[in-house]
């Protein structure tokens, strides 16, 4: 019986310590541990795929491709991607940005697309065929989710041009070839009469909903392209495969970048203009590292497949290098047309990660290599591909179907009679080991190293009026000796070839410059100017009347927070009071 009554009161002792317990930590903050956010699970469905593009980037102008050449341009995360997955040693794009950028969209040669002659200009009115199918678009019948951040350059005459009318979710960036960095303003001179156009293009559209980026005026365009790619894998709750296209600015001129990227190459030899270069370069590679550690964050980056690649060869009169190979950008010699380029995935198998891929491979291969190799889809409803689907190639380090690539033919500005190829045509072909080139090629054809480098510049010694060039690219990949004169079968046989190209080429898309057209009426933005003004100048205003109302709207937000935190904490407080003086009155009196 005195066992029983002492268990008793050692039951209630207990009882009380804990509820003491609970009163003095009811005020204080539980102690939690680090969230950590719950990861994606991507392996039993299709790979995710980033595809980043470079704009302008020289040959030699990242690590793993300069550095043995004495280039001292750092690309640490470009490196790190390329060596532990496969280099593609002989890879091919096209001369220009929107050739380039056409023939990745659609699979297709630029000949078959009308954009065979030049870069689109903002005022022409021109944009990618609306009835040419996009490679987002079929990636969506591939149960994909789309979207596309940084440059366009496909044309803005229609809104039926832009990119989320041709298969992307969503879009962050310009809808131009280029323009400042920071202010993103971009300046066109047209002449009769001379006049100076000078407007915004930054734009954020979702679906058919076009919004203009002002909130990115005075933000470096790569922080934000960066930011942007990183808050759609943060935030990716989708069931649906992931396509991103991440088509950067840089190092596209002008020279523009934060000084803190300069830092790393203050004590170097490098000219002022070089070292901005390298700073921009040095800025997307830190910004794609960035990308890739989110990826791995949400757990994504297992089942993910990242493509690099640059537009083009580094243009003349810039502070860029295609060393070792000849010419520049707007050239068909190597420098022009050859770029850095590779894969990285983890889904590789160990024995192929850090090799390097010597087939033949052009920018009109990722079409199908995307749509069929990756993502399981079909081609059904494009028209005729001039690409081949590489994937097998690559992930076994087979022989590439390949064997051919025309670099372009163009007959814009030639005057001839009938449809016969006339070697004054500004046009390349490869077959085989064998690379002809005719027409005039500019000034763009000598040899330009790294400037840091211990090497010297190599002027060309050909006579001013040469039109055709021969080369034996496996032989002589640096293009150091033309052969025209000592195989004129084979010129003979190559010019053929080019007359069956010609013979199928669509009539170049080049309308005469809209004079009538000024960004001026449209609120001072570059865009579609098939809207009327008035409807597009409302627009804006209700953007501009959108802002300050976020903004209030936000400020409200915190202030409810805020008093309900303060109520919460005066709640909490006056229940821990309560609970204090009931304990003291069951302890009573003597307690």
């Amino acid at each position: 019986m005195v066992y029983q009554k002492n268990l008793s009161s050692t039951c209630w002792i207990l009882l009380l310590c804990l509820l003491h317990s609970g009163v003095t930590n009811a005020g204080s903050k539980p102690k939690h541990k680090k969230f950590k956010p719950k990861q994606r699970d991507d392996s039993s469905q299709k790979p995710n795929i980033i595809f980043i593009l470079a704009d302008d980037l020289g040959y030699a102008d990242v690590g793993f491709n300069g550095k043995r050449y004495g280039s001292q341009i750092q690309t640490p995360n470009l490196d790190r991607l390329a060596r532990s997955g496969v280099i593609l040693s002989n890879y091919y794009v096209q001369h220009l940005c929107t050739p380039s950028r056409s023939t990745l969209m659609t699979g297709r040669y630029p000949i078959h697309t009308g954009l065979s002659h030049s870069n689109i200009k903002p005022t022409r009115p021109m944009c990618l065929p609306e009835d040419e199918v996009t490679l987002p678009q079929k990636l969506k019948e591939a149960g994909y989710v789309t979207h596309m951040v940084g440059k366009w350059h496909l044309g803005i005459q229609r809104k039926e041009c832009l990119p989320t009318y041709r298969g992307f979710d969503s879009f962050v960036g310009k809808y131009l070839g280029a323009g400042e960095y920071f202010t993103h303003m971009k300046k066109v001179i047209l002449d009769n009469p001379l006049r100076v156009l000078n407007a915004y293009d930054f734009h954020r559209d979702t679906g058919q909903n076009r919004t203009v980026g002002y909130k990115y005026y005075g933000e470096y365009s790569t922080h934000v392209f960066a930011q942007r790619a990183k808050n759609i894998v943060k935030t990716y709750r989708s069931k649906k495969p992931l396509f991103m296209y991440l088509s950067f600015q840089a190092p596209h001129g002008p020279l523009q970048v934060p000084n803190k990227y300069k830092l790393p190459f203050a004590n170097t030899n490098m000219t002022y203009d070089r070292k901005t270069m390298a700073a921009m370069i040095y800025c997307m590679d830190k910004a794609i590292g960035d990308i890739v550690k989110e990826l791995k964050s949400a757990g994504m980056y297992k089942n993910t497949v990242i493509i690099f690649t640059s537009d083009n060869g580094g243009p003349r009169g810039l502070p860029v290098s295609n060393w070792p190979f000849r010419g520049y950008k707007a050239t068909f010699f190597e420098g022009g047309v050859r770029a850095a380029g590779f894969i990285h995935t983890p889904l590789f198998p160990k024995s192929l990660r850090g090799t390097v891929h010597n087939g033949l491979i052009h920018i009109s291969d990722w079409f199908p290599t995307i749509i069929q190799g990756l993502s399981g889809g079909n081609t059904n409803g494009t028209k005729p591909l001039d690409g081949f689907d590489m994937w097998e190639t690559i992930k076994t380090g087979t022989k590439s179907p390949r064997t051919e690539i025309l670099y372009n033919i163009n007959t814009v500005g030639v005057n001839r009679e009938g449809p016969q190829f006339l070697q004054k045509m500004e046009s390349a072909l490869r077959m085989g080991d064998w690379k002809i080139i005719t027409g005039r090629q500019d000034k763009g054809h000598r040899w330009q190293a790294p400037p840091e480098s211990k090497h010297s510049d190599i002027k060309r010694t050909e006579p001013h009026d040469k039109r055709i060039w021969l080369f034996n690219i496996t032989a002589d990949p640096y293009e150091f000796h033309d052969v025209s004169e000592l195989n004129p079968g084979i010129v003979n046989v190559m010019l053929n070839r080019l007359q069956e190209y010609l013979d199928n080429m669509t009539t170049p898309i080049w309308p005469h410059m809209d004079a009538s057209y000024d960004p001026a009426n449209y609120g001072g933005v570059w865009g579609p100017w098939t809207v009327s003004p008035s409807s597009f100048e409302e627009t804006l205003k209700a953007e501009k009347r959108q802002k300050p109302q976020e903004a209030r709207e936000k400020k409200k937000k915190k202030k409810q927070l805020k008093k309900a935190r303060k109520r919460n904490k005066k709640l909490k407080q006056q229940i821990s009071k309560n609970t204090q003086r009931k304990q003291q009155s069951n302890k009573g009196p003597g307690a």
